[in-house]
């Protein structure tokens, strides 16, 4: 019913920018709140940046000043501005979203996308 489809994922030096994107398809009615969230090789998967549907950003302390979410609501898509990339940075990054269906007033329900790849490596 609803797929979240994320992009943007690449190797890329230390340093450097990347930006990924991610939008809810399929029965979407409205999309609450939007986040990214990673998982490092060996780790857990954590949470790296969350907005809001009234664009309120939240940020992991080893992102602060580094990375930027944003979002279009029309589009029903989020973002995720990665900027001077650390070896540290390299992970899965997987889109979540709380989504209201248009088919069932109950919900919203959450929704994973598949991840996107972001490797920093020289």
């Amino acid at each position: 019913q609803v797929l979240l489809v994320e992009s943007g994922g690449d190797l890329v030096q230390p340093g450097g920018s990347l930006r990924l994107s991610c939008a809810a398809t399929g029965s979407v009615l409205n999309v609450y709140l939007m986040s990214w969230y990673r998982q490092r090789p060996g780790k857990e998967r954590e949470l790296v940046a969350a907005i809001t549907r009234g664009d309120s950003p939240t940020y992991a302390e080893s992102v602060k000043g580094r990375f930027t979410i944003s979002r279009d609501n029309a589009k029903n898509a989020v973002y995720l501005q990665m900027n001077s990339l650390k070896s540290e940075d390299t992970a899965v990054y997987y889109c979540n979203a709380d989504v209201q269906l248009v088919i069932t007033p109950r919900g919203p329900f959450n929704y994973w996308g598949q991840g996107t790849r972001v490797t920093v490596s020289s």
